[in-house]
């Protein structure tokens, strides 16, 4: 298995994306301004909601599962 799959499915992967995601999205509502605030706040859900509903996005480009308990081995 990839590395960095194996992390991003990881409790610490998955808290990293949940913290990225979250700056991403306040950083595009606070910080920028315009579209471009907007665009980065809607790019920011994608590492909020993977995390948070523990998938991975980038795993089945690595033919790996999808989802973190089957990448982990949980079933």
């Amino acid at each position: 298995m990839n590395p960095f799959v194996k992390f991003m499915a990881s409790k610490t992967g998955r808290i990293t994306r949940v913290v990225a995601g979250a700056a991403l999205i306040a950083w595009g509502l606070l910080g920028l301004s315009g579209t471009a605030g907007i665009i980065v706040a809607v790019v920011g859900l994608v590492p909020l909601l993977a995390g948070l509903f523990d998938v991975c996005v980038f795993a089945p480009l690595f033919r790996n599962p999808f989802r973190g308990p089957e990448i982990r081995g949980e079933q």
